[in-house]
């Protein structure tokens, strides 16, 4: 990867005991797929709810050609966390669609802190997968922008 392909990481503190793991195996699949630590930002939210505010701040910064979403939405008492999981992503998307900007959904939602958990390793590990998905967008993104700069072929 080409040390122009910033990256920003929104990270949520709710739930930290599964969002330090998801965050962690993120950083570590990024460095694997050849992008330096220094290209990589980590902004940490206090939960889910703000985490499309702060994707939509980085992508409009300029900063990042991707941000990674990482987040932990557990079941508890109420329906609370299918209403909060639905704006969220809703939100998400339309943060990358606006922006132009890959967004990555690395948030889970889940019953219960076992299941979360297990999203943070092997072959479930939500963070690993948020940051491949982003390789693989910035991969996409390259040639599109390219072809847009007149390297392309116009109609017309």
């Amino acid at each position: 990867m080409k040390g122009d392909a910033a990256i920003s990481i929104v990270c949520s503190r709710f739930n930290e005991k599964v969002t330090s793991r998801l965050l962690a195996s993120c950083l570590g699949a990024l460095k694997a797929g050849g992008v330096p630590p220094a290209r990589v930002r980590v902004v940490r939210v206090p939960g889910s709810w703000e985490i499309p505010w702060a994707a939509q701040e980085e992508a409009l910064s300029g900063r990042c050609r991707a941000v990674i979403c990482l987040g932990a939405i557990i079941q508890g008492e109420t329906p609370q966390n299918r209403h909060l999981s639905s704006a969220v992503f809703s939100a998400l998307q339309k943060v990358g669609l606006r922006t132009r900007i890959p967004v990555l959904l690395g948030v889970i939602t889940v019953d219960d802190v076992h299941q979360a958990m297990a999203r943070t390793r092997g072959s479930l590990d939500r963070g690993r997968e948020a940051a491949e998905s982003a390789l693989h967008m910035l991969a996409m993104v390259r040639p599109a922008v390219r072809s847009r700069r007149g390297g392309g072929r116009r109609n017309g």
